[in-house]
């Protein structure tokens, strides 16, 4: 299920913010259980978000207003990049399931005013997805 599979690749790039490396045994772990095309999603998020780091972090930092990027917690920073980037570059998840995942990741995960702030930003991507997406081609 790719809720499951969202989920697990939120952990791990979480794990990845806190270590500044990613674990292989919570790789193994966090992925036994999942189906060829849930592990293969999980991992183009992973290898997504690493590629597309540094874009993602402008973009998220442009839009968290009175927020320096260091300054958000690291379960929101893991769940925005995952949605930032499944909004910008995955064309077969509708942009209204990374909205309401994220939301309900940081619901489950994160403080009681995550939420808002998360879906805040999210929504910010989402109305600037073609501006976003025609300034990074143009550099």
């Amino acid at each position: 299920m790719r809720k499951t599979a969202r989920e697990n690749a939120f952990k791990l790039i979480f794990e990845r913010l806190i270590n500044g490396s990613e674990n292989k045994l919570s790789y193994a772990a966090l992925t036994a259980a999942l189906n060829d095309e849930d592990k293969l999603f999980l991992d183009a998020l992973l290898k997504g978000v690493s590629s597309e780091y540094d874009f993602l972090t402008g973009v998220i930092g442009g839009y968290a207003s009175g927020y320096a990027l260091d300054r958000i917690y690291k379960i929101d920073l893991a769940i925005l990049l995952i949605a930032s980037y499944e909004i910008l570059f995955m064309d077969d998840v509708p942009v209204k399931v990374s909205a309401n995942e994220a939301v309900e990741l940081a619901k489950t995960y994160s403080t009681e005013n995550s939420p808002s702030f998360i879906n805040g930003i999210i929504a910010s991507v989402i109305k600037n997805k073609e501006n976003i997406l025609n300034e990074r081609n143009s550099d």
